[in-house]
């Protein structure tokens, strides 16, 4: 007893000791309460950009205090307390010495901090003293996506910022971060020209002024513009480029599009002739010519695209091979580089330019393809969050650095994911950070296809983007829950991100888009999961779980972010849910024999289709009083697994694939390890929110490694009562190394091994069904002669191999899911 009474005493004394030196180090700056508002004070002298980042700071205030704070400008501070905000090299700061050293000559960093009382916001630059103040913002709870999902702020009496004593001074990790808007045919451009920019009638500069502002929020500073055949390039709407230049946003373009054309657009065939460099380079450089001298008199920023494809996202034409290819696309890098520094009239190596090794480019460089130095070389993932390529050792010393394309949406084969955004935040975190590891810093541009519903994962991919240490492996999951918290509140938090992080869990075994186990270039037609009956019906259980919830919590949500609600969660998260219910009562229905329980099935299914329809048509119609009409389309490109089943032509099923509840399968999660073994300093550790466990494992550090003699492993250990013919199956994310050799050697109680290479390659079948089902399956038959203890261990050859779960089979008796509870 008196051994309790001493611990509970001894915890008492470390937690008020710890509350008082949270405590202390707490600098509460008061901006308003009832009585007063504190005034907002800049140099007379202070960019446009920066006004209006204070303007749109004062209103925030105004919105959630009813005081707006009065603006002045003035080149001395005063006596009063005050909220100061400015370059650091404005005369206003002259004489504010704490952040010059740390600030002039930075690359978009800025400080915060409470000095006797006044609260100082300075950047290097006008983007990184814009991007100071949204971080106030956004730590006075007002959310990037205040306008862009309808987070209104939500009204107090009293408003502080709460800063560590110290201040805190930020920069980014990544000098370029920014979106692709793609693909937009169904969602953006259709909103913009007929709800939103209807005297544009097409994504004009009023949308991309809502982009950008929403751009600075999220600290990312660069665009690739939407350029599908749907949408006017962006050089030919007036205004956009002024738009970009008001809000000191970068102008890039996609892989496709070299010296910042839009080919769909503007490369006229029947005037100007083929896109072929072997046969037309005269015009071509003409056609490039002309856009640079369309720039070079003004102040837009932009980062040129090297190189030659197709004129849309396909192989270049008149090669003979890839080496053809890759001689020609040499010789046009070198032109188009002299074309810019004689445009430019500046050297070469101070012009941004990256080369973009997608597809079949990425073929093209492994042949040896010569990029200069100062080029940024940005590799790309399968399209399905899986990078196919990492900078190596000799590769990240190139003075132009390393990069990442990479995509949370996408039009193609196997299947297209253009609906809902189902990334599972794990996995960005995951080969995101390898990426920068690996060298890759300089540009990061995420596929954000319409932008909305990809909010949360494009904030994520931002959030690394410009602080690659903001999120540990272990803070996945509270990442989302302090986004919760923030455009919702702390009452709910906790049970959103677990509904949240519960949406993306499932969607990893099987995005909604994927469900109707048909896919797409060419198109096929939907037909029968191939989950189990009893898998069917968990699933089915799961989502309907997630759907209670959401409704449970819908009660607790404040007025001002009910809208913000429907869009961030109970629109995707239902609509997966009822796709899924769609799919899966067919399945049902057409595995038993039982006539009512057979029109049960169907009655269901039918009405989860109804349920999406419904949905859709309020976030088009009514949500937000209409504001995002033709937004949300329930049907992109149209793909058979959108349409209502044909439910008067049944296919037959051959017979009932439920399990046999006596030969259940043995389930290990990747985190249960009971050893590990480590080899170079690497050791196994697990990711929060990763895979269909929500617990994947891999090597720690992410910089890659091979390993020759002394190989990692970890292994498993489980006990069974029978003996028998059984199947060990390992499941692994399916990721790719530079080589496509990746290996591991399954063991069994050290008497039964197998060595498996684990890559798939581009577009091949099993490539296809891993980012289906977004997991690599190896199985190692095995023999059980006795009962009790077993052990299975995984050996590797090299980092970024990735365990999700394991399974231990009777023979024969498979399945599509490894349960995770």
């Amino acid at each position: 007893m008196g051994n309790k009474i001493q611990n509970l005493f001894l915890l008492l004394f470390v937690c008020n000791t710890q509350l008082f030196w949270s405590q202390q180090n707490q600098n509460s700056f008061l901006i308003a309460d009832k009585n007063e508002v504190k005034s907002i004070y800049i140099d007379p002298e202070s960019d446009e950009l920066i006004l209006w980042a204070v303007n749109e700071l004062a209103t925030d205030i105004q919105e959630i205090t009813g005081q707006k704070p009065q603006i002045i400008s003035t080149q001395k501070p005063t006596s009063e307390s005050g909220i100061y905000i400015g370059q650091i090299d404005e005369t206003l700061f002259k004489n504010y010495k704490k952040s010059k050293k740390d600030l002039s000559g930075s690359w978009e960093k800025f400080s915060i901090s409470n000095e006797k009382n006044s609260l100082y916001i300075t950047g290097s630059d006008v983007r990184g003293t814009v991007y100071g103040i949204f971080e106030v913002a956004e730590r006075l709870g007002v959310s990037p996506w205040k306008w862009w999902a309808d987070v209104h702020n939500i009204k107090k009496e009293k408003l502080a910022l709460e800063l560590p004593k110290e201040g805190i001074t930020e920069s980014p990790s990544v000098q370029f971060r920014g979106i692709f808007l793609n693909d937009e045919d169904w969602g953006l451009q259709p909103w913009a020209a007929k709800t939103f920019e209807k005297e544009t009638g097409d994504i004009g500069p009023k949308t991309y002024e809502k982009i950008f502002q929403l751009l600075l929020r999220l600290k990312a500073n660069t665009i690739w513009p939407a350029m599908h055949p749907s949408t006017k390039a962006f050089f030919k709407i007036e205004g956009n480029k002024e738009m970009a230049q008001k809000y000191h946003i970068l102008l890039g373009t996609s892989h496709a599009e070299p010296m910042m054309r839009n080919n769909v657009d503007e490369w006229k065939k029947e005037t100007m002739g083929d896109f072929n460099y072997f046969t037309n380079s005269v015009t071509i450089n003409q056609y490039w010519q002309d856009r640079l001298n369309e720039i070079k008199n003004s102040k837009a920023e932009t980062i040129m695209t090297l190189g030659m494809r197709g004129a849309h996202d396909s192989q270049m034409e008149g090669a003979k091979n890839a080496e053809d290819a890759k001689n020609m696309v040499e010789k046009i890098i070198t032109t188009q580089r002299e074309m810019l520094a004689a445009t430019f009239k500046k050297p070469i190596t101070s012009i941004p330019q990256v080369m973009i090794p997608y597809k079949e480019v990425l073929e093209q460089y492994n042949k040896g393809m010569k990029i200069p130095e100062d080029v940024t070389l940005m590799w790309t993932d399968d399209n399905y969050g899986y990078i196919r390529r990492f900078s190596d050792e000799k590769e990240q010393k190139r003075v132009g650095g390393g990069g990442v394309y990479y995509h949370i949406s996408y039009w193609g084969r196997p299947h297209d994911y253009l609906w809902l955004c189902s990334t599972q935040p794990g996995l960005i975190w995951e080969e995101m950070s390898k990426a920068y590891a690996n060298g890759d810093q300089k540009m990061w541009i995420v596929n954000v296809g319409d932008i909305k519903p990809a909010e949360y994962d494009l904030e994520f991919f931002m959030d690394l983007a410009w602080d690659i240490n903001s999120i540990k492996p272990d803070e996945i999951h509270q990442h989302l829950k302090n986004w919760a918290a923030r455009e919702f509140n702390d009452k709910v938090a906790y049970e959103v991100s677990s509904v949240m992080s519960e949406y993306y869990r499932l969607a990893m075994l099987r995005k909604p888009e994927f469900m109707g186990w048909s896919q797409t270039e060419p198109t096929t037609q939907i037909k029968p999961s191939d989950f189990t009956t009893d898998e069917a019906i968990r699933r089915i259980a799961l989502y309907d779980a997630l759907m209670e919830k959401v409704n449970q919590l819908s009660v607790s949500i404040p007025e001002e972010r009910k809208y913000a609600w429907f869009q961030l969660v109970v629109y995707p998260v239902k609509s997966a849910a009822y796709m899924n219910r769609k799919f899966l009562y067919w399945n049902l229905a057409l595995e038993t024999t039982d006539s009512v329980t057979k029109e049960k099935h169907l009655n269901s299914s039918k009405e989860a289709y109804s349920e999406i329809e419904a949905l859709t048509l309020y976030y088009n119609t009514e949500l937000s009083n209409g504001k995002w009409n033709n937004m949300m389309s329930m049907v992109p490109r149209n793909l058979p697994v959108y349409q209502p089943i044909d439910y008067a032509n049944l296919p037959k099923v051959a017979e009932n694939k439920a399990s046999n509840p006596e030969n259940e399968v043995i389930a290990i999660q990747a985190n249960e390890f009971t050893t590990q073994k480590q080899a170079k300093n690497y050791n196994w550790k697990a990711i929060d929110g990763l895979g269909y466990s929500n617990v994947a494992v891999t090597l720690f550090p992410l910089k890659s490694e091979y390993f020759e003699s002394e190989k990692p492993s970890v292994t498993y250990t489980f006990e069974t009562d029978k003996t028998g013919e059984y199947e060990v199956e390992v499941r692994f994310i399916p990721t790719h190394a530079n080589n496509s050799d990746h290996e591991a050697t399954i063991s069994f109680d050290a008497n039964t091994s197998k060595t498996f290479k684990l890559n798939s390659y581009d577009r091949n079948a099993a490539w296809k069904a891993n980012v289906l089902r977004n997991a690599a399956i190896f199985t190692l038959p095995v023999k059980i002669e006795k009962t009790g203890k077993h052990t299975i261990t995984i050996e590797v050859n090299q980092t970024g191999i990735i365990i999700d779960q394991l399974a231990i089979y009777p023979k024969g008796q498979k399945k599509y899911e490894i349960p995770f509870e």
